[in-house]
């Protein structure tokens, strides 16, 4: 392969600031984990079994306020209805398909902290008929159901489980499914959710001092469970509406009276309740009479949040203390000579261990089951090498198991975290969301001033448009400082009415930039007025261009791209000041009347401007032909893998994408053809490329060579040459990672060097196919330069950090 010469940009050039995960939820079909943050944003993630495969399928940016409290996924309609509450007393649901947050239900008098689903149909009748699963987050036909979910295998078919496989007789009163949320104002509403539309008003359950902080469901519906900040906790009839019994938490625990707040509940099919509160006791109470099993206090701080897996004999805690805490079921009766005791199967919860993933406070847990195929990765010969290499650090197949429980949880520094429920203390939680809400940034790599690079870097709520430096071109440091630098700030734009910003772009040609709110895009031409001065002029686009997911340049800057919230996919002329194409995307092309499309997400731009790839939120692909002004192609989802990335080659217009499968595709356009290389390695690659570390997030194509291209992540990138075999340069089992520090070209000094040093610096000129260079540090972005050479992006997670709120409960370490 050719040589690659690494310029790195790091330290505080570029401001990034994510937001806490405030709270999470599963999808019906366990497939899909939704994450909504403090600042109003909700992401979805495709679960996979392992550490590789990880997706994140698409972001609505929601109202900044008021802030998100709980979430709930409705078993309902199509994939199910996802709600949100939040501080001000509403509720929201998140259109999925439309990529919108629409409010469901007016505010209420305070505060929504919690919501709870009643148990559906499938859970009061097991042997019922479901809907169908999905996998990877789609539609299938296996025909699997949400019961058949909670069977599902965790690893332990231990004797203690068949008593909790039992469930209480069934009980349903009321024609729609109710949602209870626990109120600010201390009572507990009861809503009926339809399968769309506004949530209607069911009732209320009498109210009680103090907050209702928590609230769940018995297994049979015949019982709600309300936790308050005043210590108690209490059972109530859902068809009488009385108050059963209450519950005194702190007898068990270390805290006491009105200072203890429940701020958890969990029920389990065995009839065991389990509390969570401010005083860090997890407690575990017999929820037919209220009496207390047993208490374990090694929270330091608030237990925020419990899960169990679907055979739930195993119960999780997490808290404000950082810490992850398992609980195990024992044969072990309390009282095995009480008879009567016996025969309720009253099990001893065990403390197992902890995991600490988090720095800072972790805010919510929830359970996940890959249902996605797990491909076998192909054998590959062993080449034999005269020194060991180390392999890669990631591992996919040391707990990738298809249909084990995946625990998830997420807090206060930002990321999200994946455990294998059946070795929970064997083996690493894996970070799936090493980079979150990462700033976008696009380079006008086709324009320089004064030898700078024009650069725009997208934030929440503003727009900086910087001028970048690569100190020396042909010979890049290898300090970890780097030899790239921000000259300095041209542009600095605050969004109008300060909304989130959802897309942007810059021009190749770096005189044009728009972005798209939640409400409409705009677009804005920067001119050089002389010196270090900067004009900025806003253009006037069409009415009816509404927000818009995704937008680019043409290669000749002469027209806007975007992407809109209606299904279309709009070109405007900017010299016109009018639209000049309008497309409708569409799966098929004979002609009859278009369906509703999932929206855009994606979109990449061939280098003549010919060709236009639109990549839906679901991994389907339309290419159009801007020259004769329709759609060429559809291609759907290959091998049921999202797209995460794609690109056209420069000189031959091959369609270039990866997926979340970890695969590489090249299509012939034209020929609407899978390309010859494809056909032959698609589905061989090496497996350290299977095992990406990280999601592919981008590719970049060196501008004089039509034959490579560059993958990277977050945490590593790969040089991929299609002229060379897969295996070329003695590839090894586990392929061969170096650092990014070694990874320059060798020092271009006249001083001399000892022989064995220069010939491990010759090394690194040329890359084998498939070879990877892993990152120290979070890359952002990664992209070439007008002479084929690399500008890297980095910044220090710790300079991250700095800017987060001190944890609750403990230090972190190097701060």
């Amino acid at each position: 392969m050719e040589k690659h010469r690494v310029h790195r940009l790091g330290g505080g050039a570029v401001a990034w600031t994510p937001s806490p995960v405030v709270a999470l939820a599963t999808s019906p079909c366990a497939s899909q984990v939704a994450a909504a943050r403090e600042d109003g944003s909700l992401e979805l993630w495709l679960v996979s079994p392992g550490s590789v495969g990880w997706h994140h399928q698409l972001t609505i940016q929601g109202s900044v306020e008021p802030r998100v409290t709980s979430l709930v996924w409705v078993p309902t309609g199509a994939g199910g209805r996802l709600l949100s509450s939040s501080v001000d007393g509403s509720v929201a649901e998140w259109d999925l398909f439309n990529l919108q947050q629409k409010t469901v239900l007016d505010t209420l008098r305070g505060a929504v902290w919690q919501m709870a689903m009643e148990p559906g149909y499938d859970q009061l009748f097991p042997g019922s008929k479901s809907s169908e699963c999905a996998a990877n987050g789609h539609a299938n036909q296996n025909g699997c159901t949400d019961s058949e979910l909670s069977y599902v295998d965790d690893g332990d078919n231990s004797d203690d489980e068949d008593d909790s496989a039992k469930t209480s007789s069934s009980y349903r009163v009321n024609e729609f499914q109710r949602l209870a949320l626990a109120c600010d104002d201390g009572s507990v509403r009861l809503y009926n959710v339809p399968e769309s539309g506004a949530l209607t008003y069911y009732r209320s359950l009498p109210g009680v001092s103090g907050r209702v902080l928590s609230v769940t469901w018995s297994n049979d519906a015949k019982f709600i469970f309300s936790g308050s900040s005043d210590g108690l906790i209490r059972c109530w009839d859902s068809a009488l509406f009385h108050e059963k019994y209450r519950i005194t938490a702190g007898l068990g625990g270390v805290g006491s009276g009105r200072e203890l707040c429940i701020l958890s509940l969990l029920i389990l099919r065995c009839g065991t309740l389990v509390s969570g509160d401010s005083s860090g006791s997890v407690q575990f109470w017999d929820s037919r009479h209220g009496t207390l099993l047993q208490a374990h206090t090694y929270h330091k701080g608030d237990v925020n949040a419990l899960a169990t897996v679907p055979s739930q004999n195993r119960v999780f805690s997490a808290g404000s203390d950082g810490q992850v805490i398992l609980y195990k079921a024992s044969k072990d009766e309390f009282s095995a000579h009480n008879e009567k005791v016996a025969e309720q199967q009253s099990h001893k919860w065990v403390y197992v261990g902890y995991v600490r993933a988090h720095s800072h406070d972790v805010r919510a847990l929830t359970m996940a089951v890959p249902v996605c195929k797990e491909d076998a990765l192909p054998e590959e010969k062993a080449v034999k090498s005269c020194r060991r290499e180390k392999p890669i650090e990631f591992s996919y197949h040391k707990w990738a198991h298809l249909g084990v429980p995946m625990l998830i949880s997420g807090g206060d520094d930002t990321k999200l975290f994946a455990y294998s429920a059946r070795e929970f203390t064997q083996f690493a939680p894996h970070n799936f969301c090493p980079a979150p809400q990462r700033p976008l940034i696009n380079l006008a790599r086709d324009s320089t001033v004064d030898g700078d690079y024009l650069m725009l870097v997208q934030s929440a709520d503003c727009l900086d448009v910087l001028l970048v430096s690569v100190q020396n071109k042909l010979i890049p440091s290898t300090s970890s400082r780097g030899d790239a630098k921000i000259r300095r700030q041209v542009v600095h734009l605050k969004s109008d009415g300060s909304r989130k910003i959802i897309s942007s772009a810059i021009s190749p040609s770096g005189t044009l930039f728009a972005y798209s709110d939640c409400v409409k895009p705009r677009l804005f031409s920067l001119k050089q007025k002389g010196g270090k001065k900067y004009s900025l002029d806003k253009i006037n686009l069409e009415k009816k261009i509404r927000c818009a997911q995704s937008m680019m340049f043409t290669a000749d800057s002469s027209s806007l791209i975007l992407s809109c919230h209606d299904g279309k996919i709009y070109v405007f002329d900017i010299a016109a000041g009018k639209i000049s194409i309008e497309f409708q995307p569409t799966r098929t092309m004979d002609g009859t009347q278009p369906s509703k499309e999932p929206p855009v997400t994606k979109m990449f731009l061939s280098a003549d401007g010919q060709w236009v790839a639109a990549v839906n939120c679901f991994g389907d692909i339309y290419v159009f032909n801007l020259e004769v002004q329709r759609q060429h192609w559809f291609i759907p989802r290959m091998n049921e893998g999202s797209v995460t990335s794609g690109g056209f080659c420069p000189k031959n217009n091959a369609l270039v994408i990866t997926t979340s499968k970890n695969e590489v595709y090249v299509f012939d356009v034209e020929a609407k053809q899978l390309g010859e290389w494809s056909k032959r390695h698609t589905h061989h690659l090496p497996r350290s490329f299977q095992e990406f570390p990280g999601e592919v997030i981008g590719l970049s194509f060196p501008p004089l060579c039509s034959s490579s291209v560059v993958v990277y992540s977050t945490r590593a990138m790969c040089f991929i040459d299609f002229r060379l075999p897969i295996g070329q340069d003695g590839q090894l089992p586990h392929g061969s990672v170096v650092s990014a520090e070694k990874s320059d070209l060798h020092k271009a000094s006249k001083t001399k060097v000892k022989r064995k040093d220069r010939d491990e610096d010759l090394k690194q000129e040329k890359w084998n196919n498939f070879e990877f260079v892993a990152f120290k540090d979070p890359v952002l972005f990664l992209g070439h330069l007008l002479d084929s050479s690399v500008l890297l992006i980095e910044k220090r997670w710790m300079d991250v950090v700095k800017g987060f709120g001190a944890p609750v409960h403990r230090d972190i370490y190097g701060t």
